[in-house]
């Protein structure tokens, strides 16, 4: 988990996250994921299996239906990328505090 790659455009950087809590990615979660991908500039996308959406909709994050186990990959032309896959990396790793 958080393995940070730089793709063939060197403004995109990506890194792979596995979510480990029990209950995966419902709404509480995904809202969380938001709150953070919300505070970053340039855009953000979260893909699953193939199906990319906007990191910063609630809505799409959910979409993915990710649970238990899923490994989701963020994409990112963000300036501040190490930051926002630093927040990600210790959101994922905290299980979205899930009890």
């Amino acid at each position: 988990m958080g393995d940070t790659k730089q793709t063939d455009e060197d403004s995109i950087r990506s890194e792979d996250l596995v979510v480990a809590n029990e209950m995966g990615v419902h709404a509480r979660p995904a809202a969380m994921v938001v709150r953070i991908t919300n505070k970053y500039e340039g855009e953000i996308w979260v893909e699953k299996d193939g199906e990319r959406v906007n990191g910063k909709s609630i809505m799409g994050i959910m979409m993915l239906a990710a649970g238990a186990g899923s490994k989701l990959t963020v994409y990112t032309d963000s300036p501040q990328a190490d930051e926002l896959f630093e927040e990600l990396r210790n959101l994922f790793a905290g299980k979205f505090q899930d009890n």
